[in-house]
């Protein structure tokens, strides 16, 4: 094991788990709503969405991407979990907005797609349209970027 493990991980947990009193929550969602969000570590969706454990499902992914693995936890999110309203959400600053797939693709020698984009507010669009497309999927999607700036969820039309 890493130090990070024994010094800081490992223990935190064993606080975290002391206190814990959630075991008994039903695996729906309460508020029957799910996200798609960036990974990025500047991110708290529990804290900016005013969320507990048990509210709701948050799928991250770098970008905050509708990809197809995205796709395939909301679709088991609505389907066989409840949920009945969808969040995308990106975010400003956001390091998928500082490459080019194909530049990444010739550093690593790799074809993996990475989904670069140039435009937050636009990927927020696709990820919604592609949501909108699933005929396995809810009709409630909504998008919003969240400004790492000021903490605020703008809506992106």
């Amino acid at each position: 094991m890493t130090a990070l493990l024994t010094d800081e991980i490992l223990p935190a947990n064993e606080r975290y788990a002391t206190g814990f009193d959630k075991g008994a929550l039903p695996m729906p969602p309460d508020r029957k709503f799910a996200v798609v969000t960036c990974m990025d570590a500047r991110l708290d969706p529990a804290k900016f969405l005013g969320l507990e454990e048990g509210d709701a499902h948050v799928i991250r992914n770098a970008g905050g991407i509708v990809t197809d693995d995205a796709l395939r936890s909301l679709v088991i999110s609505h389907n066989l979990l409840g949920t009945e309203e969808i969040l995308v959400i990106g975010h400003t600053d956001c390091g998928m907005l500082t490459f080019r797939d194909e530049d990444v693709q010739a550093q690593l020698g790799t074809d993996i797609t990475l989904h670069a984009f140039p435009n937050v507010e636009d990927r927020v669009r696709d990820s919604v349209r592609t949501v909108r497309e699933s005929s396995l999927l809810p009709d409630a999607v909504s998008g919003f970027v969240y400004e790492v700036e000021t903490g605020r969820l703008r809506p992106v039309a």
